[in-house]
């Protein structure tokens, strides 16, 4: 066992599958030599090559389109689009083709494709590079999504999203990634799809993503020791396919669900799950579902300004003791 930044992890997930697979190969901005933007991509170049690691010009549209027509003629490839945000520039090539290929070719063509991108505010880059987008690909059909929050899921969900016959996209949040965590040695693969309940309780469920999961267990940690409220801490981990079984079980045991949110407050990803837990789980609530979200807002660059925009951990502390009593 290791122990890893989430930056490293993201490394160490493409190293093992292009060691493993050799028809799997990256590319995007500044990914080589310069060893990424993030610095999440060091070590790949010198390892694998310019054959396999390929610098591309200043365009997200070459990026994608490269990348399309790569896992069209049998390839694997890793695409990086440097800011989430930049999906606005290659959405059409996206949503419009990658995502409905397979259908409407009756699976003569599959696209095995990972889109990774750096995705979430906390870097003081201001409206347009600190968008957290994830409910922009969960709304597209024929896309799989998911956003690790740990160095242990990121290298694992890379690697099975490489390994899946679909387009994936992987969403890492850029204020992860100098956090560290135990990494297993070897080979380590995990299953899209899957949830994690990170710290049981009794009192209700608090589901998060990506950097809203530790500030979620930080304040389950706050709950029971200053009012005695215990919470359920699930990592969504992943969004298409969503792990409804999880949070419907974890729903019926606590009777009470909150969602912790860095998305925009409108269309955000626990809009979907409250609506499939009212349908499905509503018998089980005691209390309305409570999402604790961004404001419907550009994100300022000022940083108090950002810090106050989305979750905290005493937002969180004090939504849930509030809407408890």
């Amino acid at each position: 066992m290791a122990e890893l930044t989430y930056r490293e992890a993201v490394a160490a997930g493409i190293a093992q599958e292009m060691a493993r697979d050799e028809r799997v190969v990256f590319l995007g901005e500044d990914i080589g030599a310069a060893g990424g933007v993030f610095k999440a991509t060091v070590g790949l170049f010198e390892r694998f090559g310019p054959r396999r690691v390929r610098d591309t010009p200043i365009s997200e549209q070459a990026i994608i389109g490269a990348a399309m027509g790569a896992a069209m003629t049998g390839l694997r490839p890793i695409a990086e689009i440097m800011f989430s945000d930049f999906f606005g520039v290659c959405w059409d090539m996206i949503a419009n083709e990658i995502a409905k290929t397979r259908y409407m070719t009756n699976g003569q063509i599959s696209l095995p494709l990972v889109i990774r991108t750096a995705n979430g505010a906390g870097s003081r880059f201001g409206a347009q590079h600190s968008q957290s987008v994830e409910n922009w690909a969960m709304a597209i059909p024929g896309l799989k999504v998911v956003a690790p929050s740990t160095p242990a899921d990121v290298k694992a969900l890379i690697a099975a999203a490489v390994r899946d016959p679909d387009p994936v996209i992987v969403f890492e949040h850029k204020s992860l990634y100098a956090v560290k965590g135990e990494v297993p040695d070897g080979e380590t693969v995990d299953t899209l799809g899957s949830a994690k309940v990170l710290h049981p309780g009794k009192d209700c469920t608090i589901a998060a993503l990506a950097l809203m999961v530790p500030r979620a267990l930080e304040a389950a940690a706050r709950l029971q020791s200053e009012h005695g409220i215990s919470c359920e801490v699930i990592d969504l981990r992943s969004l298409v396919p969503l792990d409804t079984r999880t949070l419907l079980a974890s729903v019926e045991k606590t009777a009470r669900l909150y969602t912790v949110e860095e998305n925009p407050r409108l269309c955000g990803w626990g809009a979907e799950i409250a609506s499939i837990v009212a349908e499905e789980g509503f018998w089980n609530l005691d209390a309305p579902i409570c999402r604790i979200t961004t404001p419907h807002i550009p994100l300022p660059a000022a940083d108090r300004l950002e810090d106050a925009t989305i979750p905290s951990v005493d937002r969180i502390v004090e939504t849930v003791r509030r809407t408890m009593d």
